[in-house]
């Protein structure tokens, strides 16, 4: 059983200690919570993903950058508390130089697979990481003659031990055309599928390759979500031999107004205050991940019980079991683990019961099961509920929130905070200028990557408190491209993630040609203000937003712009900073202050 992240812990990098190592031991630490088996990761790419972007580890063709992001920081983490624990990388969307003008990944079959190659070289090689498993391109069209450059490649690299997933997406056409390709069957180990509703196809099973969920649970972390998580856990297998099962997302750890607010199996989106809360989908994790380990299989023993649930029974081979839910034969005590989802007053989340002794000679008992209980009857006495002293309590985002940059090679690359929704935003150390723009913030691609989703034609990268109306945003800008370059700063921001593309908000602009804009929207349809302003390039200028009520001022080296427009929609939202295009620009001296 294991968790797949795709930007959606961007926020856990942040936590103060000793709460981030809380929250990664209720993850990956054995015998604790949810005591994950696998960990699955995405490949940056530098595109929007669901909640937002991951930087690539080769934004253009001659770059490579292996501690880009915070992937390689929780895959170590990760294998700190589990070195057993096994790693899956995944692309997602991939750097627009590999398309070559196109938005498609295989132009180039062995650029690309050599690309994919560096990352799971450069994880070994600067980080002691090694993957075990590689997927092609997730939930989109995989192309045969990729993942047979891809195997070829591995193996010229001596890493024959890296086995490939494919195709992240529906089980039909992958199936199909393995059994209609020996070599496409031989380079694939795994066969992968999304959100299957617990089945799967003929072809599937008749390729005789290992069936994973290679993506599920997408819920709400509610005990409705724990509930939903528990059945698919145990039928995936009963109805359509999966033996392993991933759930999306890991934690959320994201801003929760962005797609999919708190789908994770735990939460934690408030590292300025250190709250975290251990949802119940970790406690449903732990009846199957405390009591089994990779290598263990299901006995035939595997069914579905008359009046609704199922029950599956799993083994290592050496005389230890585990069931969940069901009753074995010839075990003389079974520990029992509980949980009880629903009304608070009856509610119970992975709770040690008496020890179940078997009532006859032949090892017969008898369980009363009532709706929304989850049992696990286990030989193995090594579970354990973990716990720490209460967080801190939930606290909003800082109404008053300022960062000058200065930060000399952080061990990730994006600012506390910043969310990147579309582009990429990277601490830079400016050579040229020695004084009080050294450090900033830096926006650096110049080219469109291979899109998973509708990503803006824009850069965006949003901050703050979704529920802020009036504030004041100032910030420092530079447009380093002449002519066509633009920046801005924004208000209100109330769309995000996939949906990126249609976010309104307050925006204003300012473009090397000489001019300005306030827009209602990220794309710049809704035009409020526009005017001729002495900008340029390559020089420094300060931007400050005013929204108060229903009304916009904005300033420009602390003297007035524009006065008083009327902006009546959003009525509130995140701040935000972004360019016009994929073009490189920088920031400095971010100040924010919202106020009732």
């Amino acid at each position: 059983m294991v968790a797949d992240l795709r930007a959606t812990s961007r926020l856990l990098v942040n936590y103060p200690e000793p709460y981030r190592s809380q929250i990664l031991d209720f993850l990956f630490k054995p015998n604790f919570g949810a005591s994950l088996h696998i960990l699955k990761v995405e490949i940056g790419g530098d595109g929007q993903t669901t909640d937002g972007t991951e930087p690539s580890h080769m934004h253009y063709a001659l770059d490579e950058n292996y501690f880009r992001g915070y992937e390689w920081w929780l895959m170590k983490e990760a294998k700190k508390r589990n070195p057993n624990i096994t790693l899956i990388g995944l692309p997602w969307s991939f750097p627009g130089w590999l398309g070559k003008g196109f938005n498609w990944p295989y132009v180039n079959l062995q650029l690309t697979a050599y690309y994919v190659v560096t990352w799971i070289v450069g994880a070994k090689r600067y980080h002691d990481l090694d993957i075990d498993y590689i997927g092609i391109w997730n939930e989109r069209p995989y192309n045969v003659n990729y993942i047979k450059v891809l195997r070829k490649m591995l193996n010229y690299q001596g890493l024959q031990q890296v086995k490939i997933i494919a195709s992240d997406s529906l089980w039909e056409s992958i199936s199909a055309s393995m059994l209609l390709d020996a070599e496409l069957l031989k380079a694939i180990d795994v066969i992968g599928a999304h959100y299957p509703g617990t089945h799967t196809v003929k072809d599937a099973q008749l390729t005789g390759k290992k069936l994973w969920s290679s993506e599920d649970f997408s819920t709400l972390n509610s005990d409705t979500g724990a509930g939903c998580w528990g059945r698919i856990l145990n039928q995936n297998y009963i109805n359509g031999y999966m033996t392993s099962t991933i759930a999306w997302n890991l934690v959320a750890s994201y801003y929760e107004q962005l797609p999919y607010g708190r789908c994770g199996l735990m939460t934690a989106q408030e590292p300025w205050s250190g709250h975290y809360v251990v949802e119940s989908p970790v406690w449903v994790s732990a009846h199957t991940t405390q009591f089994t380990q990779p290598g263990w299989y299901y006995l035939k023993t595997v069914g579905h019980l008359e009046k609704g649930g199922s029950y599956v029974a799993l083994t290592d081979g050496l005389g230890n079991l585990t069931i969940i839910i069901e009753t074995m034969s010839k075990i003389p005590e079974l520990q029992v683990w509980y949980t009880k989802l629903g009304k608070s007053s009856e509610r119970f989340l992975f709770k040690q019961l008496d020890s179940l002794w078997l009532l006859d000679s032949i090892g017969n008992f008898t369980l009363e099961l009532q709706e929304d209980e989850l049992f696990t009857l286990t030989t193995l006495t090594t579970g354990r509920k973990g716990s720490y002293p209460l967080p801190p309590k939930s606290q909003p985002f800082p109404s008053t929130y300022k960062d000058d940059f200065d930060v000399d090679y952080p061990f990730f690359s994006e600012a506390p905070n910043f969310a990147d929704q579309t582009g990429v935003f990277e601490y830079f150390t400016n050579t040229e200028d020695p004084g009080e723009h050294r450090f900033t913030l830096r926006q650096v691609l110049n080219q469109r990557p291979i899109t998973w989703a509708a990503d803006a034609s824009n850069t965006i990268t949003i901050i703050g408190d979704y529920d802020w109306t009036n504030l004041t945003i100032k910030c420092d800008v530079y447009i380093e491209t002449p002519d066509t370059g633009g920046v801005f700063i924004a208000g209100r921001v109330n769309k995000g993630g996939v949906l990126i593309r249609s976010a309104r908000g307050i925006f204003f602009w300012i473009f090397a040609n000489g001019s300005y804009r306030v827009t209602g929207d990220l794309a710049g349809w809704i035009i409020y203000a526009l005017g001729h302003v002495e900008v340029t390039a390559k020089k420094w200028y300060t931007l400050t937003l005013t929204i108060r009520g229903g009304f916009a001022s904005g300033m420009l080296n602390d003297k007035s712009l524009w006065t008083d427009i009327p902006v009546n929609f959003p009525k509130n939202g995140w701040a935000a900073i972004g360019t016009h295009s994929f073009e490189f620009a920088q920031f400095d001296n971010f100040y924010v202050e919202a106020t009732s």
